[in-house]
This record gives C-alpha cells, structure tokens and sequence, in this order.
C-alpha cells in the first residue's frame, strides 16, 4: 500500500502537505492528567474498540508506547505521529495508526483523541473529509463531550469550539532569502493564524496554522486558511522566476545536488538544508527528480527512524552515514 507521503497534490512545487487535526474527549471522563494507568488503559481499549467494530474496523493498528524504545518513540516524533510531549510522558498512552499512515490518533496525550489526517500538496477539503469521517464513526459509537455554547469541550480552552486545528506544510525558500518571514508571519498573525518553521528551523519549511477554533466553523476556518495558503503559493513562485535570475543562486542550488549525490555523511540539519535548495532546483525544471521522492526521503530520513530500522545497533553517526547512502541512491 502506498504512503500518502509517496504522493503528489495540488501545489505540490510549494505545498507539502495538508493537515487536520481534531481534538476530542468522552464526556464524564476526566481528562488525561487526572486519570490512572489503568483508567488510560481502559479509555485506550474503549476507543480502540469503537473503530474496531465500525466500518472501519482492520484499518488501524493500536500502537501501546509503554512497549517502544526511546528511540522508536521517536521516531514517531520525528513523523508527525505522536507529539513529543506524548513521547516524554510516562503514563500510560498509545497511538492508532492507519495502514497507509495518512492517518494517526493519539490516545491519552492532552486530550483523550487527538485525530490527525494528512494529505499531499494542497487539499485542506479532502483532508477534512477523512477526519470527518473518521470523527463521525467516533462520536455515533460513544458519548463525546459536547456543548451547545462552546462545542467540543477540550483540556486546553484555545481549541475550545470546533476543536480542530487546520494547517499546510510550505516550502518557502524565495520568500526565505528575501528576509520575508517575519513579515509574513506578522501578517497572517493579524489574521487569526500563525506560520513557524516546521522543522526547528532546518530548511525553509514552514507550517501555516489556524489559531483560532472558537465562535467559526469548520468550513470557514478552512475557507480561509486556503485563501491564505493560495496567496503565499502566489508570491513565493514570482519570487522564485527572479530568483532565478542570479547566477550566484544558481550556482547555490547546483552545489546544494552535488553535495547530496557526493556525501558520504549527512547530519539531520544538513540534509534537510540542501534538500530544500534541491527542491527548490526541481521546481524550476533544474533537476529531474520527481517530489514524490523528496518527500519520501524528508518523511523517512530523521535519526530515530533511521536508527529504529536498523537491524543492528547504530549510533547517531552512523544514521549520518546511512542517511547519506539512502539520498546518493535515490536521487544519483
């Protein structure tokens, strides 16, 4: 089965992906931080259950984190499947993971259901559509807690209302080297969203959120957060045509290939840096690669997944080496 990171959407030449992420909670349960293992456990089971005897029942896997490794833990970080947090928390929690990992649903972190639903490029809608679906299933199978005046109830009063948080992975390297970004996120700040780099600042990856999720529904928040997204797609390609026009940039972007299809270590920070020059190259016709590729190797290549994979121990050095043996395959 295909990944939905192996994929291509609309946009793609700027945009990543599209997330939805929908928080929700059983009513008259407490919520995660007040309960017991065994209360975690149970919530976990419950949940579990209620998908699996749905009409979507064999399309997820229950992953129970008591039984991973700090390194496979992770690596699931590293993957959007869990949050860090989730990660480091010692009680009892666990993840549902869909066959093609389009989707993930956090059990007991914050809340006691966080669903995400990714797609590739641009398709907020479609995106939705999945974790509607999904959220349908679970709130016909169980009591969920609800309000008439403030929606879904959540533990963190922000998410309040539709409890959901819509978002766009971009890739924004022109607007980057014009020294736009902090204009921009001023901008979109004033508009009820926010933009932070996606990847602790490795890259000119970017992530475009909604901030706001109470007093507006679900089809408004993601009307605008298209709007938005189009306009950033817009200006980051015009800044790209004239870009192109210095030969010093040029020469970065080709220096940027030679390095990934020549090195023979590749730290995390490094890769994904030249990677974003590469796939800057692709979307000017330099490089014939397709993003498909590029997307699967930014999915897969973090330390912890490369780590966690291997058939025999490894340390942080050699997933250096073995990350940049993977992109000189892929893409020499």
């Amino acid at each position: 089965m295909s990944k939905w990171y192996s994929g291509q959407g609309n946009n793609s030449d700027v945009v990543l992906a599209s997330k939805i992420r929908l928080a929700r909670n059983l009513d008259k349960v407490p919520f995660p931080c007040k309960m017991s293992n065994e209360i975690r456990k149970s919530v976990c089971r419950k949940i579990f259950a209620a998908l699996q005897n749905s009409e979507l029942g064999g399309e997820f896997d229950l992953i129970e984190l008591s039984n991973l490794s700090d390194i496979q833990k992770t690596a699931l970080v590293e993957k959007g499947y869990i949050s860090a947090q989730m990660a480091r928390q010692p009680r009892y929690s666990a993840v549902l993971l869909s066959k093609d990992e389009s989707c993930s649903i956090m059990l007991c972190e914050e809340d006691h259901i966080r669903l995400c639903v990714m797609n590739a490029g641009e398709d907020l809608k479609e995106a939705y559509k999945k974790a509607d679906k999904i959220d349908n299933v679970l709130i016909k199978n169980m009591k969920i807690a609800f309000d008439d005046k403030l929606g879904f109830l959540t533990s963190n009063p922000i998410h309040l209302g539709t409890g959901m948080k819509a978002s766009v992975a971009l890739h924004l390297p022109a607007v980057s080297e014009r020294n736009m970004m902090p204009a921009l996120s001023a901008m979109v700040g004033k508009l009820g969203f926010s933009i932070k780099p996606l990847f602790s600042g490795c890259g000119d990856f970017y992530e475009l959120s909604n901030e706001i999720s109470l007093g507006i529904t679900e089809e408004s928040a993601l009307d605008n957060l298209t709007a938005i997204c189009k306009q950033i797609v817009s200006q980051e390609r015009k800044f790209r045509t004239e870009l192109m026009e210095y030969a010093d940039f040029e020469d970065k972007i080709f220096r940027a290939m030679g390095t990934l299809k020549m090195a023979r270590k590749l730290s995390t920070k490094e890769f994904l840096d030249l990677i974003s020059l590469a796939r800057l190259g692709i979307s000017m016709n330099t490089f014939d690669i397709s993003y498909e590729n590029i997307g699967n190797m930014i999915h897969s290549l973090g330390s912890a997944s490369i780590i966690s994979e291997a058939e025999t121990e490894f340390t942080p050095d050699d997933a250096d080496r073995m990350r940049a043996q993977y992109v000189r395959e892929n893409i020499g």
